[in-house]
């Protein structure tokens, strides 16, 4: 299908041919037949993407500031590693849209195919095709508005939020600032609210438009003072509320905002507008200046928006799904008429050339930008690049060539993983799936797969694939290990194996049926140290001591690792490592978990906790993982004892191995953390018919260890861990 994107390398807007989202539960598949330019927004999305990185910079010195921290603890190479995959991947504009739905997901039962509707929400309502909307994002076209009309839902939406946040009532006076889009949308919802309207804007040819759709008195911003307001301000009957709808770097709005105004009257901020408030004018009037978010409550709120959890209608009585379907029976009731504002069409072929409008390259006044769709057969699954996939067989169970499957395109595989396989030999890049048609596009571009889609399925059941690597989000990990096993593949899944018993009980019966090779992305053990430590330690009779320090950082509140559905929590996800290296070192499998919450205050009792961990062969270990260190601090920190003799690594980049008085030291300028030996090791299995690189019993007991060590969390108590099962 057909999408209109930001290349983050070049800053060319362009039109891509990208595989069609698959229908996800709880939202609906929808075929675009008009989605509408948000010029402010897109104009300023473009024109960053356009900046050089000294710009860029400059524009978020906040993203300057993270990527200094993690140089301090990952290292150069990660973070130019993880900067340069994100510069080969683009943006998707647009985020209002209408059009016809072709697909319901599991947990729907307001929509229907068939049915018309509006939609909304950057990374979804995109300039595209075909587009995947979850189900609070999307809602009905009244019968008597066209698709043209209602793909201005989510600007409406703005409008009417920004309108509710200036409380603006009947009767009372509001001034708009900015008559473009929005701004002609706040004013015309004004006017059906009984409200006297204002409008300002420095191009005459907007401000002859609002006063035909419906404004009480507009004129361009300079000539305000000679306007009857002027004179009801200077006797303290100023405007009740002013919203703000303008786009700019000058601060001459937010002053002109405060002359209009009355004495304890309202701002609110719509628009991109630079905010230097001018004290002495704002407090002697004693003004509200508010914020708009957006659409309204749920905006950015990922369990409303992704997950569909709406808020309840008596608590919160505008939701912006609310505000969507409000928006729609104003211009339903044509209080609100969006036509007028739709300046110029494109097919979405030659939507490009929009975008020279909307940069100014072509010199033609805009207000509203509208995309449209023709109708076409419904897009193919795959996106090909190259045609020669087939895989080469070699004698017993051997193969030359492995036919790798990617599934999951995300920031680490694609930094990390991805680029180790390439310099594998012998590895075939067949095919890649990932979630968005967008990042697997690009993905299966910059790292020469055959082809690209968005169905994983499209992966699991390709002849030509005999090995699959997973690195979604943990949540998806067991039914994909299990699928891809159960077609006769091999399978290299990133950690963590599964997210719960349940499920590592089921990877290991069909595990045990397949006679495939399981491999999981623990790469600590494939270290250099990791090797090293195993070599000091050679022959020894007693059992280890070792201590883990990992300072692992704090998450954001709502990062995905947090989600109870999705990452799962820092435990099943991250802790998993360290068990599972300490179980190398000490070739033995953990028998006996406890773990401690460092604070019973903390907001996520995962942040901060101690592990004790017992082994088989008597060895202990000790994982102290904390949020709460300095950021100077190194990440991780391995302290192994026994038998006179000592290793210690920092971060994997400088190790001491101790034996009586001798004393020896590897430092490295790179993190060696065993990424590309891992992957190595799998592909060598693969290709020559051999067993695991990682047998399955100490992959199963790491695993389960990680799920004792969250119970153990929450009942006080040391727990067993007991390994049993069909391998």
């Amino acid at each position: 299908m057909k999408q209109l994107l930001q290349d983050l390398r070049s800053h060319e807007v362009v039109v891509e041919e990208v595989p069609p989202p698959s229908c996800l539960p709880d939202g609906v598949l929808v075929k675009s037949a008009a989605s509408l330019i948000s010029s402010g927004t897109e104009r300023a999305t473009i024109s960053l993407g356009g900046r050089s990185l000294l710009g860029k910079a400059f524009e978020r010195p906040d993203l300057v500031r993270q990527v200094f921290r993690r140089l301090k603890t990952a290292g150069v190479t990660d973070v130019i590693a993880t900067v340069r995959s994100r510069l080969d991947s683009s943006i998707a504009l647009g985020y209002s849209s209408a059009g016809v739905v072709l697909e319901v997901g599991a947990g729907i039962n307001e929509f229907v195919v068939g049915d018309l509707v509006a939609c909304a929400g950057a990374g979804y309502a995109s300039h595209a095709e075909v587009n995947w909307i979850p189900k609070n994002l999307c809602v009905k076209i009244p019968p008597n508005v066209s698709c043209e009309s209602a793909a201005s839902v989510a600007l409406g939406a703005i409008a009417l939020h920004g309108v509710r946040v200036a409380e603006a009532k009947l009767g009372e006076r509001v001034a708009v600032i900015g008559l473009g889009l929005v701004g002609q949308l706040v004013a015309q919802i004004l006017h059906a609210a009984g409200c006297v309207v204002w409008g300002l804007d420095t191009d005459p040819d907007r401000v002859r438009l609002a006063r035909e759709l419906g404004a009480d008195y507009a004129c361009e911003n300079r000539d305000w003072e000679q306007s009857p307001w002027s004179a009801l301000g200077q006797h303290g009957h100023g405007a009740d509320a002013v919203i703000l709808t303008a786009a700019t770097r000058s601060a001459e709005p937010i002053e002109l905002a405060g002359r209009l105004a009355r004495d304890r009257g309202i701002v609110a901020l719509v628009g991109d507008v630079r905010t230097d408030i001018p004290r002495e004018l704002y407090y002697k009037k004693e003004l509200q200046l508010r914020y708009s978010r957006s659409y309204g409550p749920g905006r950015y709120d990922p369990e409303y928006e992704e997950c569909g959890r709406d808020y309840p209608h008596a608590f919160v009585r505008w939701t912006e799904k609310r505000n969507m379907e409000a928006f729609l029976e104003l211009v339903a009731q044509q209080k609100v008429r969006v036509e007028p504002l739709l300046t110029h069409r494109f097919n979405i072929s030659g939507a490009s050339e929009a975008y020279r409008l909307l940069s100014g390259e072509r010199k033609e006044k805009y207000v509203g930008i509208l995309l449209t769709y023709a109708d076409a057969s419904p897009p193919g699954k795959r996106v090909l690049f190259r045609q020669d996939l087939q895989r080469r067989s070699g004698p017993r169970g051997t193969c030359e060539t492995v036919g790798a499957g990617w599934i999951g395109a995300g920031s680490f595989s694609r930094a990390k993983l991805i680029p180790a396989l390439q310099k594998i030999s012998g590895v075939r890049f067949v095919g890649l799936a990932s979630a968005t048609g967008i990042s697997a596009q690009r993905a299966a571009r910059n790292f020469g797969f055959g082809y690209c889609c968005t169905d994983a399925n499209e992966i699991l059941d390709d002849p030509a694939i005999n090995a699959v690597f997973i690195g979604t989000r943990h949540h998806l990990h067991a039914s994909l290990v299990i699928g891809a096993l159960n077609r006769g593949k091999h399978v290299f899944v990133e950690k963590p194996l599964c997210v719960n018993e349940a499920e590592l009980n089921q990877i290991a019966e069909a595990y045990a049926r397949s006679g495939r090779i399981l491999a999981v992305g623990f790469n600590r053990r494939y270290s250099p140290f990791a090797s090293d430590c195993t070599d000091l330690f050679k022959g020894r009779i007693g059992s280890l001591s070792m201590l883990y320090r990992v300072n692992a950082g704090r998450l954001p509140s709502g990062h995905w690792v947090h989600h109870p559905t999705q990452g799962h929590g820092r435990v099943i996800g991250e802790i998993c490592h360290f068990v599972d290296l300490m179980g190398f070192l000490s070739s033995s499998l953990p028998v006996e978990v406890q773990a401690w919450p460092v604070d019973h205050l903390d907001a996520n009792p995962e942040d901060n906790i101690h592990v004790h961990i017992r082994f088989a062969d008597g060895s202990r270990g000790e994982i102290l993982y904390l949020c709460s260190a300095s950021a100077s601090v190194s990440k991780e920190r391995i302290e192994v004892f026994g038998e006179g003799r000592t290793a210690i690594c920092e971060d994997f980049r400088t190790c001491h191995f101790y034996r009586g008085n001798q004393h020896r030291r590897e430092r490295s300028f790179f993190h060696k953390k065993g990424h590309r030996e891992e992957l190595r090791a799998f592909v060598a299995a693969v290709k020559h018919g051999v067993e695991s690189p990682i047998p399955f019993h100490s992959l199963y007991a790491s695993t389960l260890a990680t799920f004792r060590i969250r119970e153990s969390l929450q009942c006080g108590r040391a727990l067993p861990v007991h390994v049993c099962g069909p391998f």
